[in-house]
């Protein structure tokens, strides 16, 4: 027998002209809050990408709530990745009649959704106050040859010929 699981529900947003390394900077914040939770870091985060993100999560709250008869306050965001979409390519003329390509990224973000507590969802949890074990030591490394005094390491002065004194000029009386 099959255990029952818990509804999921998804969401996308593709072709955002977002880049995918930009927008992932944002969806680290949210991954495994609560919904709640989740609008209230998306709305003090100061980045393009929050917008649209927020955009996306307001779309799978209300498909929830409408398809799934889930209450939006009580999912959980269990995940959200971005991905790279197409990239529009268009050209920029540069100095000396040459041109440089200039690269437009589009991105494809999916958030899924699940009832229930952040407990739940497998985050980074911080490390427990149990004793850690102990390290084994480290090797010693094997004992190097004796090292050059002061003396021996100091490069010798290369030899170089005495400057002569200017000669002196006879003052003809």
């Amino acid at each position: 027998m099959s255990a029952v699981q818990p509804q999921e529900v998804r969401a996308a947003a593709k072709f955002l002209r977002i880049s995918p390394r930009k927008a992932r900077l944002v969806v680290e914040h949210i991954r495994g809050r609560s919904v709640p939770e989740a609008r209230t870091v998306l709305a003090f985060t100061d980045r393009a990408a929050a917008r649209e993100v927020e955009k996306l999560l307001r779309s799978a709250v209300s498909n929830a709530e409408a398809n799934h008869n889930l209450i939006g306050d009580d999912l959980v965001v269990k995940a959200v990745f971005v991905d790279a979409g197409p990239v529009i390519k268009r050209w920029r003329a540069r100095a000396r009649g040459r041109s440089v390509r200039i690269r437009k990224r589009t991105c494809h973000i999916t958030l899924t959704l699940a009832p229930g507590t952040t407990a739940t969802v497998t985050r980074a949890e911080p490390a427990t106050t149990e004793e850690k074990p102990k390290r084994t030591p480290r090797r010693k490394a094997a004992p190097r040859a004796k090292a050059e005094t002061k003396a021996e390491a100091k490069p010798k002065p290369r030899a170089t010929a005495k400057k002569k004194p200017p000669a002196k000029k006879e003052s003809e009386s």
